[in-house]
Order: C-alpha cells, then sequence, then structure tokens
C-alpha cells in the first residue's frame, strides 16, 4: 500500500470545523480557480449538518410583501482549521472562517466556502463516481479519518461490513473502522486501489444505555450512503463538486433562481393566483 498516496488522499484533506461550542470534522473536496478573481482558488469542504448547527438560526421575521411572517435562515460563519505537512507531521493548522453555501437537515450534510483561504489546495478528496457505487462489497477495506475528540486528524483502517443500513429513513454505509464524537464531518474512503475515494461522511456511532451511562461501539459506526451525497448535491444544486462542466457562479445562479421562483409561487398563492391564471 503506498504511504504517500494515503497520506495525500486520506489524511492531508481533512479538516477541524468548529461552530459555536461544537466541532467536528471536515473533508476538502473543491479547490479550482475563480473566473472572477483571477490568482485565487474557491475551496470547499463538506461535513456534516450536525457539526454546524450551532451556526444556523432560523428566525421569524415578517415579510412586507407577503404581508406575514416568514421563517427566514441566518448563518453565522464557522471557523476551519487546515493542516500542513511535512510527512506525517503537522507543520501547522491555519485557522480561517468559513460560510455555509448549503445545508441539508434531512440528509445531515452541509458544504462550505473557505473565505479568506483562497490559495490553491494541493490535496482535496476524490468523491467515489456514481458509477462505481454500486461494485461496493462487504469486506472492502476502508479508512475513517477525522479529527476525534477534535484531535488533529488521524486515520484508523477497517472494512465495509453493512452496504445500506436504514436509520431514520435514511441509508448509511456501516464499517468497524474506530470512530467517535468529534469524527463527524470527517472522512470514509476506500482502502485500495489508485484514487482513494471518499465514499461518505462518518455521521453516527451506536451508543448503548448502561444505567446511567452510555456505552459507545466505536466499531460499529454509519457514514452517509454515497448515493446520499449525490442527492444532496443535485437538490442544492452543487453538481460543480463532481461535474467539471460545472462551475461555482453557475451553481449560485441556479439556486438563486430556484429562490426567486419559489418566492414567486408562494407570493402568487398568497393571492388565490394559480401560475397558469391568465387573471
Amino acid at each position: 500500500m503506498d504511504s504517500v498516496n494515503l497520506h495525500e488522499k486520506i489524511l492531508y484533506p481533512v479538516v477541524r470545523v468548529r461552530a459555536g461550542n461544537a466541532g467536528g470534522s471536515g473533508v476538502l473536496v473543491y479547490s479550482e480557480p475563480d473566473p472572477k478573481d483571477k490568482g485565487k482558488f474557491i475551496n470547499i469542504l463538506l461535513t456534516c449538518q450536525h457539526v454546524i448547527d450551532g451556526a444556523i438560526k432560523i428566525r421569524d421575521e415578517w415579510d412586507a410583501i407577503l404581508k406575514r411572517e416568514v421563517k427566514r435562515d441566518v448563518l453565522d460563519e464557522v471557523v476551519i482549521e487546515v493542516f500542513d505537512y511535512d510527512g506525517s507531521k503537522v507543520v501547522s493548522a491555519n485557522s480561517t472562517t468559513g460560510q455555509i453555501i448549503a445545508y441539508d437537515k434531512h440528509h445531515d450534510l452541509a458544504a462550505v466556502k473557505l473565505n479568506s483561504n483562497t490559495r490553491p489546495l494541493a490535496h482535496v478528496a476524490s468523491i467515489i463516481p456514481k458509477d462505481q457505487i454500486g461494485c461496493l462489497q462487504l469486506f472492502d477495506p476502508v479508512w475513517v479519518s477525522g479529527c476525534s475528540l477534535l484531535h488533529d486528524p488521524f486515520p484508523n483502517p477497517g472494512t465495509l461490513t453493512y452496504l445500506r443500513e436504514i436509520i431514520d429513513q435514511k441509508a448509511y454505509l456501516m464499517q468497524n473502522a474506530s470512530s467517535i464524537f468529534g469524527n463527524s464531518g470527517g472522512g470514509l474512503f476506500q482502502g485500495s486501489g489508485e484514487d482513494f475515494n471518499l465514499l461518505g461522511l462518518t455521521s453516527r456511532v451506536t451508543v448503548t444505555q448502561l444505567g446511567f451511562g452510555v456505552d459507545v461501539q466505536t466499531w460499529m459506526g454509519f457514514s452517509t450512503h454515497p448515493d446520499r451525497l449525490y442527492e444532496f448535491f443535485d437538490h442544492q444544486e452543487l453538481q460543480f463538486l463532481y461535474d467539471k462542466k460545472d462551475d461555482f457562479y453557475k451553481a449560485q445562479h441556479r439556486r438563486e433562481s430556484r429562490r426567486k421562483d419559489a418566492l414567486r409561487s408562494i407570493i402568487l398563492d398568497s393571492q388565490g393566483v394559480t401560475e397558469d391564471s391568465n387573471d
């Protein structure tokens, strides 16, 4: 197994994420030139929604156009630590703020754009292609890489132990690579092949109630199923994360168009007007 590839594909893309009093992990998945700002790069990571939930506030506000209260989300910045390495040694942890550009509580996923860190990032994770998801099998070697208990990132090896565990109507991969609190938002990576693809984000561990305490089964962890990654990308107009023909600004334009269309529908509905009405 190529040690250099393991470092570059599995360890180096992992970051530490903090939001309010909570924290966890994240995985850098995008670092491409900014077409609107020469010399700068757009850098984006994935994490779990529950990791950055403290930065999301839902408020009831009066809308003068709709003449009623509506719910709006107010998104605080989150803090991201990107690590520089010399081989296996952490040289520095560079702290920057990040802007939440998309989140989905159902899928427990979020995308965050780094604010001040606009330099090219040499190491980003490769997301498993759609057409390879069906090739996953039990006993496939995997690595969990994250900031367990908010420690600097480190990897744990294991295997896939269940391919589609359904919890709360959501699909997960189950793996026996040890994970614990703080790993949330970190990556589950393929443990073989050339790309060491990102399969999903570590998001749940098994906990058993024992009297007044709990016992954590660190070897029975659950990660976002890769099908759900693509559902999140497509629903949130983040296709640029896997489609080289798309880009960040096209995605933002589509998101804004959808928002305006939704607002228009709400206004028409409040006026008792249907979309195809000639009134």
